[in-house]
């Protein structure tokens, strides 16, 4: 079955999210704002499920369109083949956002959407109350300039739960965005990794799952296991795939610390869930005694600051220390993600190279340096 899905993920990442879909095979694969769009068949959607570190989850598209009336919104989503996804006992709740256009109400617009597709179950089933007792096929909309989506989640939880952070500090960075941080510094399997403000050990996971090239999602779930025109052996193939493109003779080695023991009591914890744990070597510091015990290092960090965890003051008197403790030189590559605009001066150097991604609702730069 081929058909068009689409990949929402962090606002910056789109080209990250791009590249990843055509090393998948993926196909006619064009990048919007906050989504990447593709197509391929049901390999394709398990496979992207599987192995997208950077997306936040994968939706089927079912129906691009124009619409700037309630009837005309009506009308194209109950023409959809409804029954081929959705069972006569299933869950099918509805959700989405809409940006400048006419039908501008999200209530109106999910109540109408809603609508028609019980009227087209109705027609197909010959019954008409849906009890909705059974498995769940979320439903999403965008509408943008009065151009409609309709799209049925295949994820069920977002992309980023990978399944081994039950636990988390207090301002943890999402794994979707710990992995690009990662990528957009280069990491590979012979590097290796600090991280001097490691809390919960996401950065450090993230580092090492990439380095492997461990499927992100091979330990989770996913809503399309249970869709009846994905066959098991799909799932089962594909998990198989990704278990062999696994990394296992590598030098890297991952060093993270904390001032705080219970952050690196939940960076072990976190990392014997992902199966990571034999790469980690952390211990607790203050980051004016960062002292790295390798010639080379590819340091990855999302220190607190202002908006996060400390005040203004605190977060620039840490990153003038890392201005002094992170030295140029040969061999080494410094990422720092922050909101604060003024952390090149603060930090005393030129970042080599910026890129604006977002933390959260949180605008920010990656500060790199490698020169």
């Amino acid at each position: 079955m081929y058909m068009q899905m689409v990949a929402p993920c962090l606002l910056g990442l789109e080209g990250l999210v791009s590249d990843e879909l055509k090393r998948m095979d993926a196909q006619k694969v064009t990048a919007e704002n906050g989504r990447v769009f593709f197509e391929g068949d049901e390999n394709i959607l398990v496979r992207a499920n599987l192995l997208s570190r950077f997306s936040e989850r994968i939706l089927i598209v079912l129906d691009r369109f124009y619409a700037r009336s309630f009837e005309e919104l009506f009308q194209a989503v109950k023409a959809l083949p409804w029954a081929e996804y959705i069972g006569s006992n299933d869950a099918f709740p509805v959700k989405g956002y809409s940006i400048n256009s006419a039908l501008h109400s999200v209530p109106d617009c999910q109540k109408i959407i809603k609508k028609a597709v019980v009227e087209s179950l109705k027609e197909d089933y010959g019954i008409s109350w849906f009890e909705e007792s059974g498995s769940l096929r979320q439903l999403q909309f965008s509408i943008m300039k009065d151009e409609v989506t309709i799209m049925l989640d295949t994820s069920g939880a977002g992309l980023h739960k990978r399944g081994y952070r039950p636990d988390a500090n207090a301002a943890p960075i999402r794994e979707t965005l710990a992995a690009a941080l990662c990528s957009l510094s280069h990491l590979r399997h012979y590097h290796t990794l600090y991280d001097p403000f490691c809390g919960s050990g996401t950065i450090l996971i993230e580092g090492a799952m990439l380095a492997h090239n461990i499927a992100p999602g091979i330990n989770r779930e996913f809503s399309a296991q249970g869709f009846a025109f994905i066959d098991k052996s799909v799932w089962d193939n594909e998990r198989d795939r990704s278990r062999e493109l696994v990394k296992t003779d590598t030098d890297f080695i991952a060093f993270g610390s904390d001032i705080d023991q219970r952050a690196l009591e939940l960076t072990e914890l976190n990392s014997q869930r992902a199966g990571v744990n034999h790469f980690m070597r952390l211990s607790q510091a203050d980051i004016k005694d960062f002292s790295p015990s390798s010639e080379r290092g590819t340091l990855v960090t999302n220190p607190p600051y202002g908006e996060r965890m400390l005040d203004i003051k605190e977060a620039e008197r840490l990153y003038k220390i890392m201005g002094e403790r992170f030295e140029s030189k040969k061999g080494w590559s410094y990422g720092i993600i922050s909101p604060d605009e003024e952390f090149e001066k603060v930090f005393g150097k030129k970042a080599d190279k910026r890129r604006k991604l977002y933390n959260g609702m949180i605008k920010c730069q990656y500060y790199m340096y490698f020169k």
